[in-house]
């Protein structure tokens, strides 16, 4: 499951990016890897917006100005991340349910727990999850796919801190 979503999160950051018109045309966008040779927009998909968020949140201009020098890297960086996340898993399939153990050096656990915050960050905009709102989740029906996919949501988050308390 852990792997499936954050292969999910790759097709998120991945869905639509390519080569611009314009960036082929400037040659010194191409040389350094400026990123795009224009103002980028903010991404229509909340998901997308959330994970790659405003700089300037008052200045629509500014933020997509300074979103054309950051947001190729910080795409290839989440997807590394998520690419780290899903390679430490191998075939799951193996096991036939039982866990799994994946053994982590530093930058793993840093991969993790940034895909983790991603892939948090994605079901949370998608279901709505907002502060204080516990009473709203243990009131739905169990068999509500909305109540279902929160409790991955809770899941991920005792991943988190359980990968934390064991650095600790």
């Amino acid at each position: 499951m852990v792997a499936s979503l954050a292969a999910q999160v790759v097709e998120l950051l991945r869905d639509g990016v390519g080569a611009r018109d314009d960036d082929a045309a400037d040659p010194l966008t191409a040389l350094v890897g400026l990123g795009a040779s224009g103002p980028l927009p903010t991404p229509d998909d909340p998901v997308v917006a959330r994970l790659l968020p405003d700089a300037y949140a008052d200045d629509e201009s500014e933020a997509a100005d300074f979103r054309r020098h950051t947001e190729p890297g910080l795409r290839d960086r989440k997807v590394a991340n998520a690419s780290t996340v899903i390679a430490s898993l191998g075939d799951t399939d193996e096991g036939g349910g039982a866990g799994v153990d994946v053994d982590l050096d530093a930058g793993g656990v840093d991969a993790w727990l940034r895909c983790m915050t991603d892939v948090r960050l994605a079901l949370g905009t998608r279901l709505g999850v907002g502060q204080d709102d516990d009473e709203r989740w243990e009131q739905m029906p169990d068999d509500d796919p909305g109540k279902a996919m929160h409790d991955v949501y809770d899941w991920l988050g005792f991943v988190q801190e359980t990968l934390l308390r064991t650095l600790r």
